[in-house]
């Protein structure tokens, strides 16, 4: 549930350990498979990675992100430019939005929660509908992930 617009929050549990989970959603190949793009490059903090999705309906969108942080085993982030899916717009004066996975250690395994932040500075025309795509994206992309782990331990 989410108390604000500005930010979408979705958790999931993954039944491997921290270290597996950790490696599907920073190895830039393993973060593809799940999440349906074909990154050029490794995530590095402070760079830019870039790659064309591969979701059916979306081959025409480049997901553009940057770095902010590698914490090992505990938390990834990165910035990048919400639902700008539309080819005949320049979103590159829009703020980005800051994506963070945290993993637990918990009892069945890893708890990962997902963070999206910052809707509140992309532009009013647009806002709701990437807010809404967006949290509907992340619901599905935890289960994603979740399928990938367990069906690659």
């Amino acid at each position: 549930m989410n108390e604000t617009t500005d930010r979408i929050e979705k958790q999931i549990e993954i039944d491997a350990p921290v270290s597996r989970v950790w490696r599907a959603i920073t190895d830039h190949q393993e973060f593809g498979e799940w999440f349906r793009v074909n990154l050029e490059g490794p995530f590095e903090v402070g760079e830019m990675t870039r790659g064309a999705i591969t979701y059916p309906g979306y081959e025409h969108v480049t997901m553009e992100v940057i770095v902010e942080a590698i914490e090992p085993e505990r938390r990834f982030a990165f910035w990048w430019r919400p639902y700008a899916v539309d080819p005949k717009v320049d979103y590159s004066n829009e703020p980005r939005t800051l994506v963070e996975f945290i993993l637990d250690a918990v009892e069945s395994g890893t708890l990962v929660r997902v963070t999206e932040s910052g809707f509140d500075g992309i532009p009013a025309h647009r806002r709701e509908e990437a807010f809404r795509m967006n949290d509907g994206g992340w619901a599905a992309q935890v289960v994603n992930v979740q399928n990938y782990v367990q069906d690659n331990l």
